[in-house]
C-alpha cells in the first residue's frame, strides 16, 4: 500500500496545517488518566512544528450530545497535558469553527500550536457535513489525518474535510497502515487471538484472516458462544445470539477453544474453580481461561511467525480472573520483536499489555481497536480514502 505521507511534503514553513488527531483519552475531574494516545501522536506534531508550520489541532473526546457544549468533554485538560509533553505552549481555544477559533488561528506565528475545542460539539461532525467541513477548511492550507482510531467512521473531520484541502497522512497513521498490512499479508504461520464478548465487529476479520491463519485462538465471553454452538453447557455465562449464529456457520477447522476454564458460582466473581469445559454446570459462570488452555495457547503462539491479538481472555477487570489475559499478553510480547511479528489492539488489550510492563516488546500496538478490526477485515475506511492506495 502507498501512503500519501506528510513527510514527503516540502516547504511547510508558515503553512496552516489542520491536524486531526485521536485524543479521545480518559479524563476524570479534569485530569488525564492515560495519555498513551497523546504520546503516540507527538512525532507528527513535533515534525510539523520543526518545519515551522502553524499547527491547528482538531480532535473529539467522548460522546457529547451533537451540537451541545458539555464541559465534561472539553479538550482543555488534553491541551494542558500536550503542552507538558511537548515542553511547548499549546494555545487552547474554546471554539471549533467560530470567531474565537478564527481569531486565534489568524494570530498564529510559525511553529505555534493551537488546539480547537471538541469537534463533536459541532452537530455536523457526525453528519459528515460539507458545510462544516468548508468552515473548518478556511482555517488551513493543508489537512493532515493522524487519527487512525477514527478512520473507520464517516465523520466530517476525517472524511468531508478532504474535499476542500490538500490532504496527507500523519506519521502515526502511516505506521498503522504499514504495520497492519504485514498482518494482511503475513509471514506464516499466522495465529489470530480473539477475546471480548461479541463477534459482531470481528466477523469480517475472521472471514478474511481465517483463510490465512493456521489457528484462531478464542477466549473471553466470545468462547462461550462457540461452546453453545458445540452443545457445551456454559451455565449462566454471558452469551450473544449473533455470535452463536456465526459460530454455528463457521466451518473452517482452525478455531481453537479453551479446554478448561475458571468458573464461579457467583455473578460478582468470588472464589474461582478450575473445570474442564465438559464439567461446567448450569449454576456457574465462566470467567477465565484454565491453566491447560494457557499452556495450549502458549505452545501454538510460540510456533507463529505472525500474531494478531484483540480482546481480553476473561473477566480481566477482576484480579481472580485476569490471569488468562495477562498470561496471553506475556506470551505474545515475549514472542514478538524478533521471533515473530506481533500486533495488538483494543482498549483492554492495550491495558493488559501495560500491566505486564511488556508493551514495548510487541512490534505494533494499534491506537484504534475498532479501526484496526475494520482495516484487517477489509471494510471501508472513509478516513483513509485518498490517503492510502493499494
Amino acid at each position: 500500500m502507498k501512503v500519501k505521507s506528510i513527510k514527503n511534503l516540502k516547504n511547510l514553513a508558515g503553512k496552516k496545517v489542520i491536524l486531526r488527531v485521536d485524543f479521545n483519552v480518559p479524563v476524570k475531574d479534569g485530569q488525564i488518566e492515560d495519555d498513551y494516545k497523546i504520546v503516540r501522536t507527538l512525532p507528527t506534531i513535533r515534525f510539523l512544528a520543526r518545519q515551522n508550520a502553524k499547527v491547528i489541532i482538531a480532535s473529539h473526546l467522548g460522546r457529547p450530545s451533537p451540537g451541545e457544549k458539555n464541559q465534561d468533554f472539553s479538550l482543555e485538560p488534553v491541551a494542558r497535558r500536550l503542552s507538558k509533553l511537548l515542553g511547548k505552549k499549546v494555545n487552547f481555544v474554546d471554539d471549533c469553527v467560530g470567531l474565537k477559533a478564527g481569531t486565534a488561528v489568524g494570530k498564529m506565528e510559525k511553529g505555534e500550536i493551537v488546539m480547537l475545542e471538541n469537534i463533536r460539539f459541532e452537530k455536523g461532525e457526525k453528519e459528515n457535513s460539507k458545510k462544516l467541513a468548508k468552515n473548518l477548511a478556511k482555517f488551513g492550507n493543508i489537512y493532515v489525518n493522524d487519527a487512525f482510531g477514527n478512520c473507520h467512521r464517516s465523520d466530517m473531520s476525517v472524511s468531508a474535510i478532504k474535499l476542500y484541502l490538500p490532504s496527507y497522512a500523519g506519521l502515526l497513521l502511516e505506521k498503522e497502515v504499514e504495520h497492519l498490512e504485514k498482518i494482511i499479508n503475513p509471514k506464516k504461520p499466522l495465529v489470530v487471538v480473539l477475546g471480548g464478548a461479541k463477534i459482531e465487529t470481528k466477523i469480517k476479520l475472521v472471514e478474511r484472516l481465517g483463510k490465512k491463519a493456521q489457528h484462531i485462538l478464542i477466549g473471553g465471553a466470545l468462547a462461550n458462544n462457540f461452546f453453545v454452538a458445540r452443545k457445551y453447557e456454559v451455565g449462566k455465562s454471558l452469551i450473544d445470539e449473533k455470535t452463536i449464529k456465526f459460530a454455528k456457520k463457521y466451518k473452517k477447522g482452525n478455531i481453537i477453544l479453551p479446554i478448561d476454564v475458571l468458573v464461579s458460582a457467583k455473578k460478582d466473581g468470588g472464589r474461582p474453580r478450575i473445570k474442564k469445559i465438559n464439567q461446567v454446570n448450569r449454576r456457574e459462570y465462566i470467567y477465565d481461561l484454565g491453566p491447560e488452555t494457557i499452556r495450549l495457547y502458549n505452545n501454538l503462539i510460540k510456533k507463529a511467525n505472525s500474531i494478531i491479538w484483540n480482546g481480553p481472555m476473561g473477566r480481566f477487570e477482576e484480579k481472580p480472573f485476569s490471569h488468562g489475559t495477562l498470561a496471553i499478553a506475556r506470551i505474545i510480547a515475549s514472542r514478538s520483536s524478533g521471533q515473530a511479528f506481533g500486533v495488538a489492539g483494543g482498549g483492554e488489550t492495550v491495558d493488559a499489555l501495560k500491566e505486564t510492563k511488556m508493551i514495548d516488546y510487541v512490534d505494533w500496538v494499534s491506537t484504534g481497536g475498532g479501526a484496526m478490526l475494520s482495516f484487517l477485515g477489509g471494510e471501508k475506511m472513509p478516513g483513509l480514502k485518498g490517503l492510502v492506495k493499494k
